[in-house]
């Protein structure tokens, strides 16, 4: 069965690295262990430009999806491809989940709006946590990273204040 996963490419090469591999593939003769190969990207809306109005705009750039049976020597190929680094998951590649790989093929379709409204965080602001390790707890907020939409919040851990990084979409107000 044919799974997504994601390889870090050369930033700005994706286009180079998904070529090189489809030559790969046809040459070695493994096309029916490999399907889509996918420059994640989307229709962006451009306010300043008269021409067209539209731009293709990577959604992940330095990431090409693949989708793969996941077999060690589909594994060696990719990551024997110039340009390409190396899978997600390290020694044992992970793949996407069915959500996940919905989530983007939605994105590229338009079907997914990304939300462009700003969150805002106070110091002292005290927040629940919806996911990663500390879901479920609450935490007070001690700083705040806007750029890098980052967190930096206290939680109480076996009694103790615990400074911990997490980012916007990972709490609630």
């Amino acid at each position: 069965m044919k799974r997504w996963y994601v390889v870090q490419v050369y930033a700005g090469y994706e286009e180079h690295a998904k070529a090189e591999l489809a030559r790969r593939i046809r040459e070695s003769g493994l096309e029916e262990q490999f399907g889509d190969i996918l420059i994640p990207s989307a229709k962006v809306k451009q306010l300043f430009d008269v021409a067209d109005g539209t731009e293709d705009q990577n959604l992940f750039p330095g990431y090409v999806l693949i989708e793969t049976q996941g077999t060690p020597e589909a594994f060696r190929l990719v990551t024997s491809t110039p340009r390409i680094s190396r899978f997600l998951g390290g020694q044992q590649p992970v793949p996407l989940s069915p959500k996940e790989i919905s989530r983007i093929l939605g994105q590229m379709k338009g079907e997914v709006i990304l939300t462009t409204e700003r969150r805002t965080f106070e110091h002292g602001q005290e927040l629940e946590i919806n996911s990663g390790p500390f879901a479920g707890f609450v935490g007070i907020v001690d700083t705040v990273d806007d750029e890098n939409e980052k967190l930096r919040v206290m939680v109480s851990i076996f009694g103790r204040m615990t400074p911990v990084e997490l980012s916007f979409d990972q709490v609630k107000h």
